[in-house]
């Protein structure tokens, strides 16, 4: 790589991409996500007098919106709300049926461990169908995003902490196309295998486009969500499509988890069809 005429870069290594949001996630989070979430005990008084009523009060999505904001900066919303409160019912549920199979005996009514001795029984009925080759191949071709290689960009950075116009940019890429020396106030920062989908979050879908476009070893003016910028791409690595034959035993895996998770929710959605659920407030 030729030296820049600007100040030290930053070395900044690729981050995970790719990576499935929580929303995603497999069932088995009940507890998890519950313990997290919903582990306080003084939700129980939502219960009401009925055992088969199920009541979710506005404090429950207050807590949910509240803890929400704390681990991700903002509040949640209507779909990211909606998960949050069936991962509480589904707690609810497991917790009340765990009651009812009496096996809190002899755990002082501890709600994780009732909630995961429910889970435990219910696991115990879950049956993972015959796998084939035919059946992981179809998953494997349903699920390729999360098994084949991402195109990954090296490239440099540099902003303008004076005027960043864009005006200002072109020319300060003109000098540097030229082997002028950069202004010492221009900050580098290099970036090594970043994927895409991380540079479309960080920089927007154009930034990206535009990127995957550009010229090697060319400065070039470039807009991104917070301004414009002085962009070099390095090295563009191409895309490499994943090889069932290579990665069939994390295929199994991956397929077993999510059949087991599928037929687990769909065991305590049964489950819940046995409680009556009020929503009270403006809960959506």
């Amino acid at each position: 790589m030729s030296t820049s005429p600007l100040s030290a870069p930053v070395n900044e290594t690729s981050t995970a991409a790719n990576r499935p949001g929580w929303l995603r996630e497999p069932l088995l989070h009940f507890l998890l996500l519950g313990a997290l979430l919903f582990g306080v005990d003084h939700y129980l008084v939502t219960r009401n007098d009925d055992p088969r009523t199920i009541v979710v009060s506005a404090s429950v999505d207050a807590e949910a919106k509240q803890l929400f904001k704390a681990s991700r900066g903002r509040e949640p919303d209507a779909k990211e709300l909606a998960a949050l409160r069936r991962v509480w019912l589904d707690n609810e549920v497991l917790y009340r049926e765990g009651l009812a199979l009496q096996v809190d005996k002899g755990d002082t009514a501890i709600r994780e461990r009732v909630i995961f001795k429910a889970l435990s029984v219910v696991d115990a009925n879950t049956k993972l169908p015959p796998v084939t080759d035919e059946v992981l191949r179809k998953w494997f071709d349903g699920h390729r995003a999360k098994y084949d290689e991402p195109p990954r960009f090296d490239f440099q950075e540099a902003v303008l902490s004076g005027d960043a116009s864009e005006a200002a940019v072109r020319a300060f890429v003109d000098n540097l196309n030229a082997g002028k020396p950069g202004e010492a106030e221009a900050g580098l920062r290099v970036f090594k295998g970043r994927p895409r989908s991380n540079i479309e979050q960080s920089y927007g879908q154009d930034f990206a486009k535009a990127l995957e476009a550009a010229p090697p070893q060319t400065w070039i003016a470039m807009k991104g969500r917070d301004g414009w910028r002085a962009v070099r791409l390095d090295l563009l690595t191409p895309a490499k499509p994943g090889v069932f034959e290579v990665l069939r035993n994390v295929i199994q895996q991956d397929w077993t988890d999510a059949t087991l998770a599928e037929q687990r929710s769909a065991a305590v959605r049964g489950l819940m069809g046995k409680y009556k659920v009020v929503i009270e407030g403006d809960a959506p």
